[in-house]
């Protein structure tokens, strides 16, 4: 490392890692409404989302989040479906993006989140969610049904 930092300097004060794990089950898309009250993406529709711990294996994470955020457990494709930086608020972030299907487990929404919908890829681009995002998905999609086109 040339800046001098060490590895949870970088972590806590510098750019943040994250995952966010598109889930397919009949062939729709599980879509979340960031929480209003939340401090960053108020409103956003998105996927399961969630930064990754220090040290912790971003698959693992994204595991992790899922049953955080939907009480759903997940197998995920390993390879990840794309990976793009981005900012939280001031912040620069870099997402890893992960397709999974569910496994098992009755869905519950966690308080990060105040609606959500099982949608197809179109329904998903309708609602707002940021276009990088939506096309990871369509990836993580055609990798896990064997199309891209949404329906």
């Amino acid at each position: 490392m040339t800046s001098g930092g060490n590895a949870e300097e970088i972590f806590t004060g510098g750019q943040v890692v994250a995952v966010a794990v598109v889930i397919v089950e009949d062939r729709k898309l599980l879509a979340l409404r960031r929480a209003r009250w939340r401090d960053a993406g108020a409103g956003l529709w998105e996927v399961v989302s969630g930064r990754v711990g220090p040290g912790e294996d971003p698959a693992a994470a994204a595991i992790r989040e899922t049953r955080e955020e939907t009480g759903l457990e997940i197998d995920i494709v390993p390879r990840p479906m794309d990976c793009y930086a981005m900012r939280r608020g001031a912040q620069p972030m870099v997402v890893i993006v992960y397709g999974a299907h569910v496994v098992r487990g009755n869905f519950r929404r966690s308080r990060e989140h105040d609606d959500h919908r099982w949608v197809t890829l179109d329904e998903l681009s309708a609602l707002g969610t940021p276009p990088r995002l939506v096309e990871a998905a369509r990836r993580a999609y055609g990798e896990l049904v064997g199309t891209t086109t949404g329906y």
